[in-house]
């Protein structure tokens, strides 16, 4: 994929992944009740998920009632 961005390709990914979420200079667009909005990495709901599981899963687990 990096190979081809550097040729000018353009991608249209569907997908959770904070990981791919995070590709350096990616235009992130969020559906919405009212439409499509550009959204920043760090604003997105997954981005959010992710972080607090990462940085407390015993509470994230025991809110999700498997801890």
């Amino acid at each position: 994929m990096h190979e081809l961005i550097g040729q000018k390709s353009q991608f249209i990914i569907a997908t959770h992944s904070p990981i791919l979420l995070a590709y350096p200079h990616a235009k992130i667009i969020q559906i919405t009740e009212t439409g499509f909005e550009e959204i920043a990495f760090k604003k997105t709901a997954h981005y959010e998920i992710y972080k607090n599981f990462l940085n407390n899963p015993e509470y994230m687990l025991e809110k999700l009632g498997i801890g």
